[in-house]
């Protein structure tokens, strides 16, 4: 479930964790619905002892139920991070490549511009039958790519396997196995809504000066990474995210 609430003209944006009974039982028949297409299951057979081992390794319960992706789109990365609890801070588990991107730096404004999205999104459904094997549906366009006022986004945005791609972020067929799983795992544990934030590049210092070398006249997109700042900067101090804020007029405000 996902809440939205207006603080002092300010979009909050709050995923909430489903722990009653008569959510548990829906997870599971969410999970047994998965599990009977042959490539989840099979996946599943093949990742899950190895992802439980890899979390062990970095001192983090598996199932978790509290995963997060963070997406670099100069670097070719998608990292994944997870905790135990709200109380601690996320660590960083793997990093996976992302294996092609199309268009340029800068967020999706408009359907068939080959742009992958940037901003703070959510895992919104799983494809077990995918034509590119398996594919996690991020939640493009958001709010913020709504009040762009572009009058034709598109959507259809995905992790997917396949290794092409016209917008989305796709991972060779194993790096999508893996990725379904562990996905696959935390939703049915409790987390409904698990946090997807695509950058152009890491918003250090360095990222933010080829950013004005290579855009120096785009003042839109320049402002529009500015707003992805904020969030970038908290999460490096904290390993901790802000919940996702919007201004009245679709900005950022982290």
């Amino acid at each position: 479930m996902m809440i939205k609430q207006l603080l002092g003209g300010i979009m909050v944006v709050i995923g909430l964790c489903p722990y009653q009974v008569s959510a548990q039982s829906t997870d599971q028949a969410f999970k047994n619905a998965q599990m009977s297409s042959s490539r989840v299951a099979d996946a599943w057979k093949k990742y899950d002892d190895s992802l439980s081992r890899l979390f062990s390794r970095k001192n983090v319960a598996y199932p978790c139920k509290d995963i997060y992706l963070r997406a670099f789109k100069s670097q070719n990365e998608l990292e994944l991070w997870a905790r135990n609890s709200d109380a601690t801070e996320y660590k960083l588990i793997k990093t996976y490549h992302i294996c092609a991107i199309s268009g340029s730096l800068g967020p999706k404004r408009i359907q068939g511009d080959r742009q992958v999205p940037e901003g703070f999104y959510f895992i919104e459904d799983f494809n077990p039958k995918s034509e590119y094997y398996l594919s996690l549906q991020v939640s493009y366009p958001n709010f913020a790519d709504q009040a762009s006022g572009k009058p034709n986004l598109g959507g259809d945005i995905y992790i997917h396997g396949g290794c092409v791609t016209i917008g989305c972020l796709p991972m060779t067929n194993e790096g999508i196995e893996e990725i379904y799983t562990l996905c696959l795992s935390a939703r049915v544990n409790g987390e409904e809504n698990i946090p997807v934030h695509i950058y152009p590049t890491r918003l250090n210092k360095n990222g933010i000066t080829y950013l004005m070398k290579e855009y120096p006249n785009d003042v839109p997109r320049q402002q529009f990474w500015a707003d992805l700042r904020n969030e970038y900067e908290y999460f490096e101090k904290t390993h901790k995210l802000l919940p996702v804020m919007y201004s009245p007029d679709g900005k950022y405000v982290n």
